[in-house]
This record gives C-alpha cells, sequence and structure tokens, in this order.
C-alpha cells in the first residue's frame, strides 16, 4: 500500500466511519466487557497483533485480525489505492502500519480548573518547607482559592482549554475535574460552571465533582465547624438544584477535615443525589479510606498511607482504589503500597492529580511510567490502571477505557512503537500521534478519504 495523504485532506470534528487497517497491535481487547479489573488479572491484557477496526457512529462497531478482514471491507480498501487515495465514500481509511491501537487514557482525578501556576511555592519547597509549612503561610490550596477568586469564569475557561488540550495530545480521552479553589458558595459555583462550559467546548468527556471541602478557608480559621455546616447546608442544595455535579469529594486527612466532618458531608452530598469520591489517607493513616467504603465511595484517592485494615476494608466493597504517583513524585512522600494491594486481590487505577501546587502535569503517559519504576507494576498492570480502572473511578467503564464493541470510540494511535511495554518504557517522549474522540478525529492522521 503506498503512502496515505496527510489528515489536511479530510474535514475534522466531524462524526465519521472510520477503518483503521494494519494496526501492528490492538491494545486492550474485550470480547465480553468488564467494569473493572483487580488483583492477578490485572496483569493481562488481551491484545490483537495485525488487527483492524472499525468505528461508525461514534462507537466501536467491530475489529479482529487483518487475515478476518470481512470481503466487502478488502473492496474499500482495493477501490481506495485504485483511485489513488481519493477515496469518496465512507469509511475513513487509516494505514496504522507498525503503530498500535490504545484505547484513551482516563484521568479520575484532577484539579485542572485553576487561575495561574505556584512555582515559588515549588522553590520554597526545594528550600526545605514542608507541604503543611506552606499550607500554614497562606500558600497551597488557599492561595490557589485567592487567584481563582480574582479570575473570571472567561480567564478560566481559556486557562482550562490550554491545558485540557495538552492532555488530549497525550492520549486522554476522560478527565474528571474537581472543584475545590472556590471554598465559598459564590466561587465553588463558578468553577462548577467553568466545568460545564467546558464539557461543551472540549471533545474531551468531562465528569464534574464538587470540593468544597477541599481546605477551611482563611476567615474560617478556628470556625471549621461553621464551614462545614455551611459545605452541608448551602452549597450542596445549590450544586444540586443547577445539577453541577456528578459527585462529592472531602480532603479527609491530617490538618484538613476529621472523619466525623467527612462522614456528615458525604451524607449530605448523597442525600442529594451526589456519590462520593474521597481523598484519602495522603499524609497519614486518616480514617478517610474506611469512611469513604462506609459510603460506597466511587472511589478514594492518595492512599500514600494503606495499611492491612485498610486493605481489608477495600477488599470487601465496590470502591476504586486510586493512586496518584506525579503527587507523591512531586512532593518527595511515601509511595502507596500498590504492589501489597494488588496481590492481596485489589483493583488499583492510576491518575495524575493535574494541579497548580502538588502534580502539575497531566501527562498520563507519565504516570502510566511512574506505575511501573516507581510502583513496580508490570506493564501490563499499569495499563489496566490507566484505562479500563480509571473509567470505573468515574463511572465511566461501561463506555470507555478498552476496545470492546459498542463502546465509545475513544482511541489513540501511537507512532510506530516496538511493543506494548515500550510505552511506559519511553517515559519522555510523546508516543501519541493521532488521537480519536466519540469517532472524531482530533488530530493529525496518516489518512484519506
Amino acid at each position: 500500500m503506498q503512502e496515505i495523504e496527510t489528515a489536511t485532506t479530510i474535514t475534522k470534528n466531524e462524526i465519521m466511519n472510520i477503518l483503521i487497517i494494519n494496526i501492528e497491535e490492538l491494545v486492550q481487547v474485550e470480547d465480553v466487557p468488564r467494569l473493572k479489573v483487580a488483583g492477578r488479572e490485572m496483569a493481562n491484557l488481551k491484545t490483537i497483533k495485525n488487527a483492524w477496526l472499525l468505528v461508525e457512529e461514534g462507537k466501536i462497531k467491530d475489529f479482529g485480525k487483518m487475515s478476518d478482514l470481512p470481503p466487502d471491507y478488502k473492496l474499500k480498501i482495493r477501490d481506495y489505492e485504485l483511485k489513488t487515495h481519493q477515496f469518496t465514500s465512507s469509511p475513513v481509511i487509516i494505514d496504522a502500519s507498525g503503530k498500535m491501537v490504545f484505547p484513551s487514557f482516563c484521568d479520575s482525578h484532577t484539579h485542572l480548573v485553576y487561575a495561574g501556576s505556584r512555582e515559588i511555592e515549588y522553590v520554597d519547597k526545594i528550600k526545605g518547607l514542608t507541604y503543611e509549612e506552606i499550607a500554614r503561610r497562606g500558600g497551597g490550596i488557599l492561595n490557589s482559592a485567592q487567584r481563582l477568586h480574582e479570575a473570571s469564569e472567561e480567564e478560566l475557561v481559556e486557562q482550562a482549554m490550554v491545558r485540557l488540550n495538552e492532555i488530549m495530545m497525550f492520549g486522554t480521552g476522560a478527565v474528571e475535574i474537581k472543584s475545590g479553589y472556590g471554598l465559598s458558595p459564590e466561587d465553588e459555583l463558578k468553577m462548577l460552571r467553568v466545568i460545564r462550559k467546558l464539557q461543551a467546548l472540549s471533545p474531551v468527556t468531562i465528569v464534574p465533582t464538587f470540593l468544597a471541602a477541599h481546605a477551611v478557608p482563611a476567615g474560617y480559621k478556628g470556625r471549621q465547624g461553621e464551614f462545614v455546616n455551611m459545605v452541608m447546608n448551602e452549597m450542596i442544595p445549590q450544586v444540586a438544584a443547577e445539577e453541577l455535579a456528578d459527585y462529592i469529594d472531602v480532603f479527609c486527612d491530617h490538618g484538613f477535615f476529621t472523619v466525623e466532618e467527612t462522614d456528615r458531608i458525604l451524607l449530605a452530598g448523597m442525600k442529594h443525589g451526589m456519590r462520593a469520591k474521597m481523598h484519602a489517607n495522603e499524609l497519614g493513616y486518616s480514617g478517610g479510606i474506611q469512611v469513604g467504603v462506609k459510603y460506597n465511595a466511587l472511589s478514594v484517592d492518595h492512599l500514600e498511607f494503606t495499611g492491612e485494615k485498610e486493605i481489608e476494608c477495600l477488599l470487601n466493597s465496590e470502591t476504586m482504589p486510586t493512586v496518584l504517583p506525579g503527587a507523591a513524585f512531586f512532593l518527595e512522600m511515601v509511595y502507596a503500597p500498590v504492589r501489597k494491594m494488588i496481590d492481596a486481590g485489589l483493583p488499583v487505577a492510576l491518575a495524575s492529580d493535574f494541579n497548580p501546587g502538588s502534580a502539575p502535569s497531566g501527562n498520563m503517559q507519565f504516570i502510566l511510567s511512574m506505575g511501573c519504576i516507581k510502583y513496580r507494576m508490570l506493564p501490563q498492570e499499569a495499563i489496566n490502571a490507566v484505562t479500563i480502572n480509571t473509567a470505573y473511578a468515574m463511572g465511566l467503564s461501561e463506555e470507555y477505557g478498552s476496545i470492546a464493541k459498542g463502546k465509545k470510540a475513544n482511541l489513540f494511535i501511537t507512532k510506530p512503537i516496538p511493543t506494548v511495554e515500550f510505552m511506559p518504557y519511553s517515559f519522555g517522549s510523546n508516543k501519541v500521534e493521532t488521537v480519536i474522540l466519540n469517532g472524531i478525529i482530533v488530530s493529525p492522521a496518516p489518512i484519506s478519504q
């Protein structure tokens, strides 16, 4: 087959039928779709070598080995070649020779909407200040809250769209975005409305989470209980009335919100139809994991301090343990016992924690590599952790996170790479060449109509 023309020959941002052929390896294939993968099963990653995949009406229609390509598809390819790449009827054909196709990454924990960066605090950290010391000086979350208060919705949308486009080009197709830099009714609602605007503007699937209990505002110092009451009695009803969030989150940890306060906030959120997600056990054995499981949290996240009791609690739950390697790396914290968790039979998800203070990167390729380098995960385990399990941690795994018939066509095609293991191994470069989201080609590709 001759070299195929570049993506400039087609119209983008339009759902079309797409036939990808000569795929070196089709990764994360499921004949019977699963919601999540746990324990030993995380080391299993089904692939098909020398494969094809068909996208129709925004979904994965079919796939298989090139040797089993249906005759009518072969005719389309023949017509395409004979017409010197002037193929005018669907599907668009992409020749992926030497390249692999993966399901798009799902990133189930980010704080992607924020106003400005915090590199000065980064310098303070280099000088030896701890996360808690920086926070006590008015840095950390309170710094971001002040900046967000001063920014307009338009400015926040503009900044966030740059970040969304960046993570999309690194292979992320679905992302959770939390509020939590507002810390007042007005600014929390502002954040959530910005997230709603992003949902309309970006091809990336976005899940909104309400996180007013991210920190205690400076004006409520010594009156934390009053702030908790305001979150419960004022903010949650407003968020629910405008249907601005799918989930509710609390930072349950040392120096932030107690188990009792978390319990009350989660219960109030549940009464308004918001399922729990949790920041838990980042700074110590806080009890956050246990209270998250008590309320059937979809996920508990961070988990640097996870012992036998926490693992046992999670084993009997539907809660996804979610580890955030970027934050642990950036803050030089202890690493969550992922190997111990998987060996005990737990599922594990990996997410970026993209935020300006402790994880200023949403690059899920780097997170995949960190899973292998710092947590001793096999490449197959880490790939499951950044696809199907993170999709579960957003409530999306019925439609995202794997290559299965009927799922959303959220895919990326790599540059030529030798093996699946090369994805986490080569941690310093972008291996993604072509991005397809919801059946739409959103980045350059070797394609033609």
